[in-house]
């Protein structure tokens, strides 16, 4: 059955000082709106899922073990599965995440890298 909703509708994670997120999970994909205050940081993580993010407004920083890549408001990155990657806001920073499979581990709360601590480098 279609579900419709808006991210205004979805709980908002807290999951650090500067990172927040909505996301909705369907049985192959996740979606999520994340909010990262500018110097906030995503540690360095691996997952099985593709992911492609797409930044709203501001600015993040991806790191990946041989390069770098800045994303501005409208561009777009596809990281694929299993690659490490580590990303700062430059600016405050919304952004757009999907990724397939789905993230089991965001789901069950089980994303510790994101949680608490994140943020501080």
């Amino acid at each position: 059955m279609p579900t419709a909703t808006s991210f205004e509708k979805i709980e908002t994670e807290k999951l650090s000082d500067r990172i927040t997120r909505e996301m909705l999970s369907g049985e192959d994909a996740t979606l999520a709106r994340i909010f990262i205050a500018r110097g906030g940081i995503v540690p360095r993580h691996s997952h099985r899922s593709e992911q492609f993010s797409f930044i709203l407004s501001g600015a993040l920083k991806f790191q990946f073990d041989d390069s770098e890549v800045v994303l501005r408001a409208g561009e777009i990155l596809l990281i694929p599965a299993h690659v490490p990657h580590r990303a700062e806001a430059l600016e405050d920073t919304v952004d757009i995440d999907f990724f397939a499979p789905r993230r089991d581990d965001w789901i069950l709360k089980d994303d510790a890298y994101l949680r608490g601590n994140a943020g501080k480098d």
